[in-house]
């Protein structure tokens, strides 16, 4: 079924008025009679609407789902191109709650603070997208690009925070730490992935200062992997 992001009150609505994107992309499918979609406004809200008479028609009841439990978030350092949206659609296909995007000082992408905005609006498009492709009822909040310092004070506001790093001795593999994580620090997690170059030695410590180093497995994986691989575990420990 075709499903379309819209403002929470179009879902109350006779006949909804859709976003320009969504109604060229309504014009395009030429819906035949009868034929049903989704509405969802990305807070928990969906309902559905069949195509009569040329507009959408109300189809079913509001159907209104649960916050999420707890929140899962995603800091991982910003990558180059294609790599950094694959990341943000994939966390969002995952379930990720919110992602935070960080220019540490090893990181290869550097972005102007005048360039932030933009670049948020553009990663929200991204995230939407993703999440009405994947039946996900929940939008991510998705953040301006932070650097390093602000991502740290961040962090620390997020619960339990796992960080992908190589320390000494070898840190437990993160699912491992997560069983072992006592089940009232589990309502918020967070995973946070430094950049191609790794962290440098003075962010490594302030990480370390609050938040659980973690192993992402035997091989040494690219940022964007590492990324979708922790927000996979942190998801699918929810799930146990």
């Amino acid at each position: 079924m075709h499903r379309f992001l819209v403002p929470a009150e179009a879902l109350s609505s006779e006949q909804p008025r859709l976003p320009p994107a969504a109604e060229r992309h309504v014009k395009v499918l030429r819906l035949q009679p009868h034929e049903t979609v989704e509405l969802f406004d990305g807070h928990g809200r969906t309902r559905r609407f069949a195509w009569e008479d040329g507009a959408l028609r109300p189809a079913g009841e509001l159907v209104v789902f649960p916050p999420p439990a707890g929140r899962i978030t995603l800091f991982a350092c910003v990558t180059k191109g294609s790599r950094w949206d694959w990341t943000i659609e994939k966390s969002v296909e995952l379930g990720v709650n919110r992602i935070v995007p960080v220019i540490s000082d090893r990181a290869i992408v550097r972005l102007p603070r005048s360039e932030r905005p933009a670049k948020a609006e553009r990663w929200q498009r991204i995230a939407e997208d993703a999440a009405r492709q994947s039946d996900a009822v929940w939008l991510p909040e998705i953040l301006e690009a932070v650097d390093f310092p602000e991502a740290l004070a961040l962090a620390r506001e997020s619960g339990r925070v796992f960080v992908g790093a190589l320390v000494s001795p070898p840190a437990p593999p993160i699912l491992k730490a997560i069983s072992e994580t006592p089940a009232d620090a589990k309502s918020d997690l967070a995973a946070f992935i430094g950049p191609e170059g790794d962290f440098t030695p003075e962010e490594l410590a302030a990480l370390l200062s609050f938040a659980t180093p973690v192993s992402l497995g035997p091989t040494i994986l690219r940022a964007e992997t590492a990324a979708i691989f922790a927000v996979s575990v942190l998801v699918a420990s929810r799930c146990m």
